[in-house]
Parts: structure tokens; sequence; C-alpha cells
């Protein structure tokens, strides 16, 4: 298993709509794709990014080939919406991680 990891540093301002957007349109549309096995949303309790939030989103994928379909087939117009909704309120990187062990 392999957690695609999505890090968004927001700004304050927006932080409220863009939460909302996120759980009530993007991350169903995200999950719509059918290439994810779950999803979690997690806020940094510290960090050093004044009038900012930062949230890691991470979904839950069975291997690289679905994940490696999603990017080819839905991330560019998933991102797309994201960008255009938010542009120049936030900065996002994305990780690849292998589920070594779940207790």
């Amino acid at each position: 298993m392999l957690l695609y990891n999505v890090t968004i540093t927001i700004d304050q301002d927006v932080q409220q709509d863009w939460l909302h957007w996120m759980r009530h349109t993007h991350i169903p549309d995200v999950m719509a794709t059918g290439t994810f096995l779950s999803c979690r949303i997690c806020r940094l309790l510290s960090h050093e990014h004044a009038g900012s939030e930062i949230y890691t989103v991470q979904y839950l994928v069975q291997d690289m080939d679905h994940l490696q379909r999603y990017m080819d087939e839905h991330a560019p117009g998933l991102q797309r919406q994201h960008q255009q909704r938010y542009d120049g309120r936030y900065a996002a990187f994305r990780t690849v991680m292998e589920l070594v062990d779940e207790g």
C-alpha cells in the first residue's frame, strides 16, 4: 500500500472556504475516480508560517500502477480546479510514501 500525500499551505483568510471546498467538492471528486481506498485530512499544529495554515491530505492507494493512472487521467484536471479557485493563496507539494506497517 502507498500513501499519496499532498501538503498544502493555505492563506488563513481563505482557510475556512478552502477546507469546506476540500471536504465537500474536491476530495469527493478525487475519491469518485475509484483510485483511492481512503482519505484523511490532517492539520499541522506547529509551524512557522504566519498568516497561513498547513494541511496534509493523505490518500491510501493500492499500488503505483493505480496512482500513476490517477496522475495521468485525473490529476491534471482536478489540480487545475484547485489552482483556479485558490490561485496565489496556497502552495502545495506532493509525496508518495510506502505504508510499511499499521498498528
